[in-house]
């Protein structure tokens, strides 16, 4: 059976999200990144989120150089459809329904997120059974 991946915290997603903006990086780049006038704790303080993220699998190091490099090792849209799966999961019996609809009322859609919903939905409903994207 395959592993659940482990959730990321705050902390450790402000570090992936550096290294999904910027690219690649060493440490000390990273704790510029996300603590702009960080000092030696911050330093350490990146370097222990990435050592986790790297465990978890979120995170690649390329040791080749003197300094190692990170690299996130999940795309962005990956992570938000764990998590919203994982929500789903939790609060709502596994059904997306919910908490779509939820989320497209909490706020007006631009038109421009409306024709990309449309697109999607027209997309979906034109896929044979066999090549529809998984949901969730």
């Amino acid at each position: 059976m395959a592993r659940t991946p482990q959730d990321v915290t705050d902390a450790e997603l402000g570090v992936l999200s550096a290294l999904w903006e910027a690219g690649p990086a060493p440490i000390r780049r990273l704790t510029d990144e996300v603590y702009p006038a960080g000092g030696v704790a911050q330093y350490a303080t990146v370097q222990k989120l990435l050592e986790r993220l790297e465990t978890k699998g979120y995170v690649r190091r390329d040791r080749t150089a003197n300094v190692h490099v990170f690299a996130a090792a999940v795309a962005r849209d990956d992570l938000i459809g764990r998590r919203l799966k994982a929500i789903a999961d939790k609060l709502c019996g596994g059904s997306l329904a919910p908490l779509l609809s939820h989320l497209i009322q909490s706020r007006p859609l631009t038109a421009e997120e409306r024709r990309s919903l449309r697109a999607l939905i027209a997309e979906l409903d034109a896929a044979p059974p066999t090549r529809r994207r998984p949901r969730g």
